[in-house]
């Protein structure tokens, strides 16, 4: 059960530092919204676009099921929470 325990390990990681990407692309579109972080700035820029394209694809799925909410988009947080919840499943199929 090596290989299966490393490989479970490198997708929790994998999860874990998507989320992480999440957030920081989450508090860049804030700071954007409210003039903090100059949209002009071409490394400021790049870098959320790259963000952007890394969670986008994961997210469109769920904007399509769950549109804004009030103009506030809560699809990262369902994200975050199925990926909590994959984890456990995992975790419970594989240990019981």
């Amino acid at each position: 059960m090596g290989i299966v325990a490393l490989l479970i390990d490198i997708l929790f990681m994998a999860m874990d530092i998507f989320v992480w990407i999440m957030i920081v692309a989450i508090i860049m579109s804030w700071l954007f919204a409210f003039n903090v972080l100059n949209s002009n700035n071409k490394f400021v820029r790049d870098l959320y676009a790259f963000l952007n394209r890394i969670i986008e694809p994961v997210l469109r799925p769920i904007r399509k099921v769950i549109p804004p909410i009030g103009g506030i988009d809560i699809t990262p947080i369902v994200v975050i929470f199925g990926f909590q919840f994959l984890k456990q499943i995992i975790v419970r199929l594989l240990f019981i």
